[in-house]
């Protein structure tokens, strides 16, 4: 394990807690110094975490935070939603030119649960906190934030795979999360292997082709995957979706610009939200 990729999952954990500070105090508008003694840290080193982990300032970090920017760029991705996008194109703005590619698992091989699959998993620190990542030779078949110990966390990996064989690997998932997560920007690609129902992988699908810093609704989503009455089981897909990041259900937001619920919690939502939104337009 790289020593950045522990101080940046370190960072995470510190600005979690300075984003629920300071949604339980927005309308205060709190200052530097309010948020620094609320984290038990000095401005002057909030403001060099920031820097260091977002890449900006806190002011201009806490101003992608707020519902109104939300609801501006909501507005913006109804233009948005071009050929590029859909063609899974990214825009030269994007800091990281990262494709992703997917397959679906057959029908056999969801009803076998893995049966004779090797699936390879470890930990390893994200810029978003720790994660579990779990892969086989075709691809990476799980991704999800550390929200409980590693044993809770492997028993859910082991609960959508129960049949499959099981092997860790530390040091290669944490190689994982550098091509995901480069110091340095670069082109990469990254193969997911789905496991849903054929709804659930339509609208994942279209999660997929969103644009890095981007943001789409519920309707949007459901629009997409080619049932636009269907807002509430396009939530549902969302919810169930295991690979966490890849699959960016964290750029799903409601019309009114709120960032809504998220599986791993709202503060990695919205901290995601602002870390790729600063990445953009930087």
């Amino acid at each position: 394990m790289r020593p950045d990729s522990y101080e940046q999952a370190r960072h995470y954990e510190l600005v979690a807690r300075a984003i629920t500070f300071i949604r339980e105090h927005s309308k205060l508008q709190p200052s530097l110094e309010q948020i620094g003694a609320a984290v038990h840290v000095s401005p002057f080193h909030l403001q060099r975490l920031f820097a260091e982990w977002a890449g900006l300032s806190p002011k201009r970090f806490l101003q992608y935070l707020t519902k109104e920017y939300a609801k501006q760029r909501l507005l913006m991705s109804h233009d948005a939603l071009s050929v590029t996008e859909s063609a899974g194109l990214s825009s030269t703005s994007r800091l990281h030119d990262l494709m992703i590619t997917c397959e679906a698992m057959t029908p056999g091989e969801i009803k076998a649960g893995g049966y004779g699959i090797e699936i390879t998993f470890g930990f390893a620190f994200s810029p978003f906190g720790e994660v579990i990542v779990g892969w086989t030779a075709r691809g990476i078949c799980h991704f999800a934030f550390c929200v409980a110990d590693h044993d809770a966390m492997k028993a859910e990996l082991v609960s959508y795979w129960p049949n499959a064989i099981l092997g860790r690997d530390d040091l290669q998932s944490q190689t994982l999360l550098h091509e995901i997560f480069p110091s340095i920007p670069t082109r990469g690609k990254v193969h997911l292997i789905l496991r849903g129902t054929n709804f659930q992988i339509k609208v994942w699908e279209a999660l997929i082709f969103t644009e890095f810093g981007k943001v789409i609704s519920y309707q949007q989503v459901a629009e997409r995957a080619g049932h636009p009455r269907a807002q509430r089981a396009a939530g549902s897909a969302l919810a169930s979706n295991h690979i966490g990041f890849l699959i960016p259900c964290h750029r799903v937001i409601r019309e009114s610009g709120d960032a809504g619920s998220y599986r791993w919690g709202k503060e990695r939502k919205l901290a995601m939200l602002a870390w790729e939104a600063g990445r953009v337009n930087r």
